[in-house]
């Protein structure tokens, strides 16, 4: 199965947003994150529906949103107009996660949900088979450049051993702390797709920054 580079906008340039996104597709990256924060569920506030459409001209590439919210069936068609084309919400943020899913999928983009540090891995038993994609999060939620949690590695290869289980081709998704240090590990452990925020813009050469991620994920 690919691996996928995906570049968090939570730690790009926001004046130049436009412009750090056409650079990092450039680059050789493979999707676009968009951490989506409500100052409810996580403390700080980002992203709307508004900054989707408005950096969807700038790439071809897989746009995925976040949804750290309180709410978020309440904006999921919003952000699926706008041109998201995957689109997860947290496990604790939905009291009925099977409608959430088939919302996100009515809405026209692929679902998936997410699992924050300490959510238990038995919430995804029963919804396995309806999901595009599970995101696991490596820290906790709310803010960028955090450490990565090292239990996040044995969470990793268990829900890979679930999806297999269940005959499941879901990709497995992992947002924190995905660094040039902690990549290959998370890469052996079952990942699919790598979130990288700080890791890529914080650096001045986006290009040899992705093909050194992609490296050492083997």
């Amino acid at each position: 199965m690919p691996h996928y580079i995906a570049p968090s906008i939570l730690s790009a340039d926001f004046a130049r947003l436009g412009e750090e996104i056409k650079a990092v597709d450039r680059a050789g990256a493979d999707w676009i994150h968009v951490d989506v924060m409500d100052g409810h569920f996580v403390p700080n506030i980002t992203f709307g529906p508004a900054v989707v459409a408005a950096i969807r001209p700038h790439t071809d590439l897989t746009i995925d949103v976040h949804l750290m919210i309180s709410d978020p069936d309440a904006y999921i068609p919003a952000f699926a107009k706008a041109g998201a084309d995957y689109i997860c919400a947290h496990v604790e943020t939905s009291g009925h996660l099977h409608r959430t899913v088939q919302l996100i999928k009515e809405s026209g983009a692929k679902a998936g949900v997410v699992l924050n540090p300490a959510t238990s891995l038995e919430s995804l038993e029963w919804i396995v088979s309806d999901l595009d994609y599970v995101l696991l999060m490596s820290v906790n939620p709310g803010f960028g450049g955090q450490a990565f949690i090292d239990a996040s590695i044995e969470r990793i290869r268990r829900v890979k051993e679930k999806l297999v289980a269940k005959g499941s081709a879901a990709l497995i998704q992992v947002d924190g702390g995905i660094n040039p240090t902690t990549i290959a590990a998370v890469a052996q452990a079952g990942c699919d797709v790598f979130v990288a925020g700080s890791a890529i813009f914080g650096t001045d050469n986006y290009q040899k920054t992705i093909a050194d991620l992609r490296r050492r994920i083997g």
